[in-house]
């Protein structure tokens, strides 16, 4: 067997992994280590030294859940992009075990007939639930409680109190935010933000506000809301500056905006984060990395979003449902855009 690096010490091994390791498809590797006559006694006994070198141990829930049922799940997205969604979906297909259950993708695009052709399709492989991602944190209609199946809401909730929804906390999110900008010496913060019709953008706003009047401060100016791009980001802080040049932080809705803060800031002589410390929104590796310096951003645990919904769909498949909006606590991600003042 060709030697291989498994997986660290925090991670836990998957069927994927074992796969790799022992150099076969995902099918093959599930066939040997259940016994299935289709696969040679070599090819089988590679697959488990692999198994063993690796710690891996399937994962008994999803397996249970497998026994009388089909073994696959739905994920009905509208984020065509597969910002939100991706995520969410790797952190599913880890709780569903890595290649014990089966996850069928399916992107509706925000057009509410695809998305019904979507389950009716879905429910015509006979899945066994359904999980549901929206590309924001605003509710959505429900499927509704005739589906055979059951379904978990990751992401945008349902705007039935009876449905189980999976979200990110954006209140509270806001609240560490400005912590983190109070804990680096920061007291005259601003927050530029997106779209105000957008729940996470008040959301955010509100958390922040929160925090400062908990500290007994106060916003600088008021919380400003515009479009989730770059161009705003640089048009906000245009007009930020000459209102209050004082300014020495600035909360952004997203990263996208935070770009063009930092693009301003910079052509009018501010240092970051010297002079003035800015913060971002979502963690968008390609926009956070690609920015000097590096910035600090708000990460949302999507993945962890994704795995919540599904253990929470096991639990319904196996007969234990929930409902209601269950909010997941946010994690900063600290970088060199908000180092405390010296």
């Amino acid at each position: 067997m060709t030697p291989a690096t498994g997986p660290s010490r925090s991670h836990t091994a998957t069927l994927s992994d074992v796969a790799r390791l022992a150099g076969v498809s995902i099918a093959t590797a599930s066939k040997a280590l259940n016994g299935r006559s289709q696969v040679r006694a070599e090819t089988r006994q590679r697959v488990i030294e692999a198994a063993e070198r690796l710690s891996f141990r399937p994962n008994q829930l999803a397996r249970g859940l497998i026994a009388g049922r089909t073994g696959t799940v739905g994920l009905l997205t509208s984020d065509l992009e597969g910002r939100f969604s991706i995520p969410i979906l790797m952190g599913a297909e880890d709780a569903f075990g890595a290649g014990e259950v089966a996850v069928f993708l399916c992107d509706a695009r925000g057009d509410a007939i695809r998305e019904q052709h979507h389950v009716r399709a879905l429910l015509g492989r006979r899945v066994d639930g359904l999980i549901v991602v929206g590309s924001r944190t605003d509710p959505r209609p429900s499927l509704g409680r005739e589906l055979p199946v059951p379904v978990v809401y990751a992401y945008a909730p349902s705007d039935d109190p009876a449905d189980l929804s999976i979200v990110p906390d954006n209140v509270d999110a806001g609240r560490i935010s400005v912590e983190h900008l109070l804990a680096c010496g920061r007291t005259r913060i601003a927050h530029i933000t997106g779209d105000h019709g957008y729940l996470a953008a008040r959301e955010r706003a509100e958390g922040a506000l929160a925090a400062l009047e908990a500290a007994g401060l106060h916003l600088v100016g008021v919380p400003r809301f515009g479009s989730w791009s770059e161009g705003w980001g640089r048009t906000a802080t245009a007009m930020l500056l000459e209102q209050h040049p004082d300014v020495d932080a600035v909360l952004c809705g997203s990263d996208q905006i935070a770009r063009g803060v930092i693009e301003v800031l910079r052509e009018r002589g501010h240092r970051v984060p010297d002079d003035v410390a800015v913060m971002g929104f979502d963690n968008w590796q390609v926009l956070t990395s690609g920015s000097r310096p590096l910035l600090t951003s708000v990460d949302m645990n999507l993945e962890q979003v994704g795995r919540t919904a599904a253990q929470a769909l096991f639990g319904a498949i196996g007969g234990a449902a929930r409902s209601g909006v269950e909010a997941l606590p946010c994690r900063l991600a600290i970088r060199g855009s908000t180092a405390p003042l010296s």
